[in-house]
């Protein structure tokens, strides 16, 4: 059986934050993928507020680095709302 090639990073609840740092790391060049489950079984998938959990998810030989870009990110984010 094949390996599987991608690994969860973390999780993150926002549909808008999470597309954020899958921008972030793609342009750091680490491939992405985001799964979100939506609410309830619908053919029009629906969100809380926006809020529901978004996993995302990087290929294995990239969680090092895609950790630390996430790290990165984080403290930039934060710096930004304490200005």
């Amino acid at each position: 059986m094949e390996q599987l090639k991608w690994t969860k990073l973390t999780d993150i609840y926002g549909r808008f934050q999470a597309e954020l740092i899958e921008n972030y790391l793609e342009s750091n060049g680490i491939d992405v993928e985001l799964f979100q489950e939506a609410v309830g079984n619908s053919i029009y998938p629906t969100t809380i507020d926006g809020l529901a959990k978004v996993q995302i998810f990087v290929e294995k030989e990239n969680l090092p680095e895609a950790r630390k870009l996430l790290e990165r990110f984080n403290e930039e984010t934060n710096d930004e709302e304490t200005e």
